[in-house]
């Protein structure tokens, strides 16, 4: 079994709390932006803007972690190839 898969794991509780966070937000400005006496023009640019940020982020969450685990992945090459040729010099 590979331990680089489980080095990062979160707990499930950690997991929870970050769905609950975010629905809980997302309802949050739902309700707040149904309740708000503005023209139905702004409400939905205020929808689309909201929309665009949490796509957003999501993107950028997603494409941290993809370099993150890339540059472990490579320095894990990198010490593995390093490793290799130590053992393979005579001393």
């Amino acid at each position: 079994m590979n331990s680089y898969l489980y080095e990062n794991q979160n707990s499930k509780s950690f997991h929870t709390m970050a769905w609950a966070a975010f629905i809980l937000s997302s309802i949050g400005m739902i309700v707040g932006i149904y309740y708000v006496d503005i023209d139905i023009a702004s409400k939905g640019f205020f929808i689309m803007a909201y929309l665009f940020s949490v796509t957003s982020c999501f993107t950028l969450a997603k494409v941290v972690r993809d370099q993150h685990e890339a540059s472990r992945f490579l320095n894990k090459v990198e010490t593995a190839k390093t490793e290799k040729m130590l053992a393979e010099t005579p001393v």
